[in-house]
């Protein structure tokens, strides 16, 4: 059952104001949890269970649109906003709002700071049940700041929970390096406490809560980022080696039913982290009105730049008709995209649509509005692939060596088979790439990104991930251009104007926030 429980006292320990108020805001004293609350496992179940709850809240106004509208694939056909067309201000509430996170932050500094409060009153509550909480808390910890510092570059670290006035809560910035081996300590930790679940009672749960495969998941992800390249790939072969039933595993099948099980009905065994929802339990969201272009409430469309490359993929493997025998392009039609309407796949659209979030398990049915429940997806077995793929064309330094380039290759045709491409198509495809340099190929990772995760709130932090990559190294090919061949929402000259500043890349922090905090600076390009 997916119960998330909340006691009003937790909340009010864990909550200011969620209207504009900032995370740094002075409790109330009566609003603190009183001290004699940590007596049971139970408790502690609570208060972690309630930064799950915060971070499901992120999903609609911030994981979608921070990993997607800049890039362009997927954008805002409702409101052309400031965060795509790229002329964010320190006044966007609505776009530059990190008070969330940081309530995810304070839910899980609190869980370990008194956790073990609760274990030493509560005789049924055993240590390693007090680690595994633990565990959960720095996955939850770790996550938010590694959206906050990819999002934001220096942010406060606050490592204490707001428990009462003593705590320092005018923090300023911590620079983005520090971050993030503050991230992987958190992980490192929670590995290190041998407590991380392989899997917990439920399915739900397994998939949407934190196990030692999310931990792997995350590990690999931010060690790419940081150009960690071997400890990326460590990361991703635990994952993709890993000897036991319980651990994830890409679906191989090539079939538009596999596929689309991913998201429908979700939680599938490719899965490894995904924020969840269930309509039994009165839990709805509205990923699938946001995505469907019948609704009145549609926002997100897919730009004609990615529609020709979703159809070019679909016509690569069915044919210019759709009628080559036996053949079914399993990520595409009805799978991930649709063309919206009664249109079929042609190239030349100009704009489709996301289905993962629309389609029933059945090829042209829509989910009814009972079944508004689909999950958001943070971490699944293909891309681990990919993040593994990445990391061996980067390890050696300047070029690939040739067994680390054809094990890259292979894993792109791992994924491509599973789209559809048959065999003589995957040699052609793996004898072009291995006359590539790093770059080109860098460039063929890129592109199996944006097919097999459109609109999962990934791809802008794939270009900026890449165009710094080096000291720029790429920026223009794996970046500039990308944008530019992207995002319809601004003119091509505005766009390579703001992509020139490197901090640019980066959101502004509200003005609310820096008016509350005096040791907060703001970002260089918005001063």
């Amino acid at each position: 059952m997916k119960k998330l429980i909340y006691f009003l006292m937790v909340f009010a320990l864990l909550t200011a104001s969620t209207g504009c108020s900032g995370f740094l805001d002075v409790l109330p004293e009566n609003s603190q949890v009183a001290d004699d609350y940590w007596q049971t496992e139970a408790d502690v179940e609570n208060v972690l269970i309630g930064g799950y709850h915060y971070l499901r809240t992120t999903v609609v106004p911030y994981l979608i649109p921070w990993g997607e509208c800049r890039a362009g694939l997927v954008y805002n056909a409702k409101s052309n906003n400031r965060l795509q067309n790229w002329q964010m201000q320190a006044s966007s509430t609505s776009l530059c709002n990190w008070s969330t996170f940081y309530q995810i932050i304070n839910v899980a500094n609190t869980v370990l700071a008194r956790a073990d409060e609760a274990c030493q009153r509560d005789e049924t509550y055993s240590e390693s049940a007090r680690n595994s909480h633990y565990t959960e808390a720095y996955f939850l910890r770790a996550l938010s700041y590694f959206y906050l510092v990819r999002n934001f570059r220096d942010v406060p670290l606050a490592l204490e929970a707001y428990q009462d006035d003593n705590i320092q809560i005018n923090l300023p910035k911590t620079g983005e390096d520090t971050v993030i081996m503050q991230i992987k300590r958190d992980i490192q930790t929670a590995l290190r406490l041998g407590a991380a679940k392989e899997s917990f009672p439920t399915t739900w749960e397994t998939k949407g809560r934190a196990t030692k495969w999310a931990l792997y998941a995350l590990m690999a992800d931010v060690c790419l980022w940081h150009g960690d390249y071997q400890e990326a790939i460590d990361y991703c072969d635990a994952l993709l080696n890993a000897d036991n039933v319980k651990a994830p595993a890409l679906l191989s099948s090539p079939s538009r039913s596999v596929y689309m099980s991913i998201f429908n009905p979700g939680n599938s065994v490719e899965s490894i982290f995904e924020i969840q929802w269930n309509y039994e339990e009165g839990q709805t969201n509205d990923l699938p009105r946001l995505f469907d272009d019948a609704d009145e409430n549609a926002t997100y469309a897919v730009s004609t730049a990615a529609c020709n490359d979703v159809v070019k993929e679909y016509v690569a493997i069915v044919g210019d008709d759709g009628t080559l025998v036996n053949r079914e392009s399993s990520r595409t039609w009805h799978a991930s995209f649709y063309p919206g309407g009664t249109n079929g796949m042609s190239m030349g659209m100009t704009k489709g649509y996301v289905w993962k979030y629309v389609g029933s398990t059945t090829e042209d049915k829509k989910r009814t509005t009972t079944y508004y429940d689909p999950n958001f997806i943070i971490y699944r077995m293909a891309e681990i692939l990919l993040i593994k793929a990445e990391a061996l064309l980067l390890v050696d330094g300047a070029e690939p060596s040739v067994a680390h380039r054809d094990e890259a290759i292979a894993l792109l045709c791992r994924l491509r088979e599973r789209a559809g491409y048959l065999p003589a198509e995957l040699d052609d495809y793996t004898l072009t790439a291995q006359t590539m340099g790093q770059g080109q190929l860098l460039e063929l990772v890129l592109d199996e990104r944006k097919l097999e995760l459109l609109g999962e709130g990934k791809i802008w932090y794939d270009f900026l991930r890449m165009g710094r990559r080096n000291d720029n190294q790429y920026k223009e090919s794996l970046l500039t251009e990308q944008v530019v061949k992207y995002n319809a929402s601004a003119s091509e000259s505005w766009l390579r104007s703001v992509l020139n500043s490197d901090n640019a890349m980066f959101l502004p922090i509200m003005d609310n926030e820096i008016e509350r905090n005096p040791n907060l600076v703001q970002n260089p390009y918005y001063k």
